[in-house]
């Protein structure tokens, strides 16, 4: 066999490559799409990852922040007794006595220092004012005020302020609401006709019907 044979032997025809090229045309597409899922995955991951995250950090922080709640309810008892001892002392005794007025500078001393620390942990009081609409979240009805200078249902007095810590309740406020009065029944004019014992009769109720 000549050498020109074996050239010819060995050199592709123009017919085999064509035939070759529709194959690799067709699995460039395939790959392409491959790649285009397998992006859309990892970004999907990706979101879901972040989503994860940010859910754990908002879990975490509300832990944080309302793993004290029952120990707060529980100084909104203290706070309570330190306004009660401030308002039972006589504005006229602290005048008269030095020792008694430093014992009141030395509570109100320590009010203020127990309100910072409620402060510094977003705890506030709810303390409505007389004539504020009733908030059935905020509020907590003890009794009922017959009063014409409010509209009733509104909150009428305040019995105990409540407090919350951020967004969750600690306490209600418990307040009175308010009622239109009963009106007093009419009563007969001094010197007026008395009354005969028809018009009694009339209006006396028969038991025996």
């Amino acid at each position: 066999m000549t050498k020109d044979t074996e050239k010819q032997q060995e050199a592709p025809s123009p017919a085999g490559e064509e035939a070759r090229q529709p194959a690799n045309d067709s699995e460039q597409p395939t790959s392409e799409s491959e790649l285009a899922a397998l992006k859309e995955r990892h970004l999907r991951t990706l979101a879901e990852l972040e989503n994860l995250h940010r859910r754990h950090a908002r879990e975490l922080e509300e832990m944080r922040k309302y793993a004290m709640s029952g120990f707060a309810r529980d100084l909104l008892e203290v706070a309570d007794n330190l306004r009660r001892a401030l308002e039972s002392v006589p504005r006229e005794a602290l005048e008269q006595d030095d020792l008694l007025r430093n014992l009141v500078t030395g509570v109100e001393m320590t009010e203020r220092q127990l309100l910072s620390v409620f402060e510094k942990y977003d705890i506030r009081k709810i303390e409505p004012e007389p004539g504020e609409p009733f908030s059935h979240e905020l509020h907590h009805a003890m009794y009922e005020v017959e009063t014409a200078d409010h509209r009733p249902g509104a909150v009428a007095e305040v019995m105990q302020v409540g407090y919350r810590m951020g967004d969750r309740l600690l306490r209600p406020a418990r307040v009175g609401i308010a009622k239109l009065p009963v009106p007093a029944p009419e009563q007969p004019a001094a010197g007026g006709p008395a009354e005969t014992s028809e018009e009694a009769r009339g209006r006396r109720i028969d038991t025996k019907a």
